[in-house]
């Protein structure tokens, strides 16, 4: 009774295309553990090296000297240092030209770093929708899996002399296996997503608050950098 009852059993009792469904759903729920686990290890990173950066940051560091590192450096995709970078760009850029205003280089600046807010936050919801589409389709999969069996198990059932619920039975719980086999692959990505997208969502907030202290950063320190701008420039004409 309980070899009969084993998975491996109903998995391999079951028809044709009840097999191809459970196949369809193994690897879905594969293919969803390994985004878990590859986000997971992402997401990490991507927290340390917040970390670092505003501790460099707010360490009182030269900008010039923090945009050089961070440009020169290797970070993961979706890091504070892509908004960074972006932003002070863009600022210095418009700012080592003397004749522009100081909130040409600042309005560029937001800029910068509102594209590169963009490109980190489509780094940090990659393959997120994937999950998303596993945990809602498997379900179903798993459900046509199983209505597909059950039907045939009463078509066999139909055309037996003496039909009893001894003989429809195996069928049916062979068939339920797919349900079952749609909700293991549904559960853990639908539990992963919801979580994933709410550090995702602090990320956000978290890149916004830096937007804005950096923006409050460069408009008090504008002017001297104008100043060391115009002394740098003296030096080298002299």
């Amino acid at each position: 009774m309980a070899n009969e009852l084993s998975i491996a059993h109903l998995v391999m009792g079951a028809g044709p295309v009840v097999k191809t469904v459970m196949v369809i759903l193994l690897g879905a729920s594969v293919a969803s553990w390994t985004i878990m686990l590859r986000k997971r290890r992402a997401f990490a990173q991507v927290a340390a090296s917040i970390e670092a950066f505003e501790r460099q940051f707010w360490s009182g560091q030269d900008l010039e000297v923090l945009y050089k590192t961070a440009a020169g450096g290797l970070y993961p995709p979706g890091s504070v240092e892509g908004v960074f970078i972006g932003g002070y760009r863009e600022f210095r850029h418009l700012y080592e030209q003397q004749h522009l205003p100081i909130t040409a280089a600042l309005d560029s600046a937001q800029r910068g770093m509102r594209a590169g807010l963009a490109r980190e936050m489509e780094a940090l919801d990659d393959q997120l929708p994937y999950l998303a589409t596993i945990g809602s389709i498997s379900p179903y999969i798993g459900l046509f899996g199983t209505v597909w069996g059950i039907m045939s198990a009463f078509q066999s059932l139909g055309t037996t002399g003496q039909p009893t619920l001894a003989l429809v039975a195996p069928a049916i719980s062979e068939a339920l296996v797919a349900t079952a086999m749609g909700l293991f692959a549904a559960i853990p990505a639908v539990i992963a997503y919801n979580r994933f997208a709410a550090v995702v969502d602090h990320r956000a907030g978290q890149y916004e608050a830096f937007i804005e202290d950096f923006m409050s950063l460069l408009q008090r320190q504008a002017h001297a950098f104008r100043a060391r701008s115009e002394e740098q420039a003296r030096k080298a004409c002299a």
